[in-house]
């Protein structure tokens, strides 16, 4: 399968020539497949925000190539431009851009800079409401009136209105108590499966993103030094530890089970993994556990 997105030995370096230059990427090679749900973790300044900006174009890279279905992003100016509404991105606490006077109109306004129709506008405004559990009587309502959880589904909804082809979020549970955690989670999950989009998330926490995410990519000092599926990545959870990153309780409990004799899976990361193989380790008879 081709990849829906490559970076090719992209380089980035902030402030070049001054003596406040910063590399943030390091000759990254990334490729990113179509439909795949993909968790980016790594420590602050790691690099994870500034490959992100790369994504649809709001970054140039110093050096190297980022291309979207095997072109240049930077070909030219129009294409630049057309890669903001095929990659849509939401930042870390996207509901201080709100600025509308009601919901209708904030999630309306991507659709309506692409030149839509009306109708469709309309269409896919309550398409996208509806992903993000936004009922239609909200739609009227300034969104300064709504609670944080609810302005955190306008502004997705905004984004998941353009319909791109990937979505990409940088920490989009970040400040908000459990149960909204778990619903806007469980939006981003239904648009992924009903949309058959690329879904790119950005998260500090391990739980979360080892719970959605299909592949992981660690990022550390603008370099990739780990990728792979949830359970190959946090097989190294000691190398994880030593990037100071953390890692799933579940997978701290099962890599210490693990070094101290039990024939048991280290790289069980979820609670219903976990109580999956200790199930299958009664019905076998370990006597290890």
């Amino acid at each position: 399968m081709e990849p829906i997105i490559y970076a090719e030995q992209l380089t980035h370096i902030y402030s070049r020539g001054t003596p406040f230059e910063h590399t943030a990427l390091a000759g990254i090679d990334l490729a990113i497949y179509p439909g795949e749900f993909l968790g980016i973790i790594g420590q602050t300044g790691s690099g994870k925000s500034t490959l992100i900006q790369h994504l649809n174009g709001l970054l140039k890279p110093t050096s190297g190539r980022i291309l979207f279905q095997g072109q240049d992003m930077w070909k030219d100016t129009s294409f630049t431009r057309s890669i903001r509404f095929q990659v849509g991105l939401v930042f870390q606490y996207p509901e201080y851009q709100l600025f509308e006077e009601t919901v209708y109109a904030d999630i309306a306004f991507g659709p309506r800079n692409m030149g839509l129709p009306p109708e469709e506008v309309d269409r896919r405004v309550r398409s996208a409401a509806e992903f993000v559990d936004l009922a239609p009587a909200q739609l009227d309502r300034s969104p300064f009136e709504l609670s944080g959880g609810q302005k955190r589904r306008v502004a997705i909804a905004g984004v998941i209105a353009m319909e791109p082809s990937v979505l990409v979020l940088d920490e989009p549970t970040a400040g908000l108590d459990p149960a909204s955690v778990d619903s806007i989670l469980k939006n981003i999950q239904n648009y992924h499966k009903a949309k058959g989009a690329t879904v790119i998330i950005v998260s500090h926490s391990m739980e979360e993103i080892a719970r959605t995410a299909d592949r992981l990519v660690v990022f550390h000092n603008g370099t990739i030094p780990l990728s792979g599926s949830p359970h190959e990545v946090f097989a190294h959870s000691d190398m994880l530890v030593e990037l100071g990153l953390g890692v799933p309780q579940m997978a701290r409990v099962f890599a210490r089970l693990h070094a101290l004799g039990a024939s048991l899976d280290p790289a069980v990361y979820t609670v219903e993994q976990a109580k999956d193989t200790f199930l299958q380790a009664l019905l076998h008879g370990k006597e290890e556990i």
